[in-house]
């Protein structure tokens, strides 16, 4: 795998992280929605269960204490990545872009290789993108949409220009569904593709090498 796609799939995965199990929504319009994207509900259940699973894989490492501390907003940033998400599909959709099967098991395979293993691969996602076994394939199907969606726009991704091509699409798609977050997880920035107060401290070090217009993953 180039350095290049190999630092996108770790911001991809970085995406996906940290914070103490979150309680009821407390939006009226939307009772037990985090979030509402293009009309379709991400249900507060599903967050925490997203949530709940990244834990359970925390507390099962050695470096449980660490990994904990050291992503203490994982349900904004979760939810962050799920909104991004549906956006993204809007616009690969829009563009005529999918991500097969195929193309998700070769990305990942070609990571794990990179890594040493899949072991590796589980151990070096947990750790800096707060992700489960189970939630990998999401992050890397995310990758894999993003380049086809560059790729589909003409746009190179190494470049300022090229990011900020592929960010104009993401703000129009997200203006396009519009989205509706519960006050809980913050309020959702059109222009940057993100919630606003979604902080990702351990994102400093995994995207160091990333130019800082590096077009939005949900970050």
């Amino acid at each position: 795998m180039h350095r290049r796609r190999r630092t996108a799939l770790t911001l991809s995965a970085a995406l996906i992280a940290a914070a103490p199990l979150l309680t009821a929504c407390g939006n009226d319009a939307h009772p037990g929605a985090a979030a509402v994207v293009g009309g379709e509900r991400i249900e507060v259940s599903t967050l925490q269960a997203q949530v709940r699973d990244v834990r359970d894989a925390q507390q099962a490492s050695p470096q449980a204490a660490e990994l904990i501390k050291n992503t203490g907003q994982l349900g904004q940033v979760k939810l962050n990545s799920m909104i991004f998400d549906r956006i993204l599909q809007k616009a690969a959709d829009d563009a005529g872009v999918k991500a097969s099967r195929k193309d998700i098991q070769s990305t990942r395979q070609a990571a794990a290789q990179q890594s040493g293993g899949e072991d590796q691969l589980e151990a070096m996602l947990l750790q800096q993108g707060a992700l489960t076994p189970d939630q990998i394939d999401t992050a890397i199907r995310r990758e894999v949409l993003m380049s086809k969606l560059a790729q589909s726009l003409g746009a190179n991704t190494t470049t300022p220009e090229g990011q900020q091509q592929v960010l104009a699409v993401l703000v129009k798609t997200s203006e396009e569904l519009g989205i509706d977050v519960n006050p809980r997880y913050g309020a959702w920035d059109v222009k940057q593709v993100r919630l606003g107060e979604a902080k990702t401290p351990w994102l400093t070090q995994v995207t160091k090498e990333a130019p800082p217009e590096q077009a939005p993953t949900g970050a």
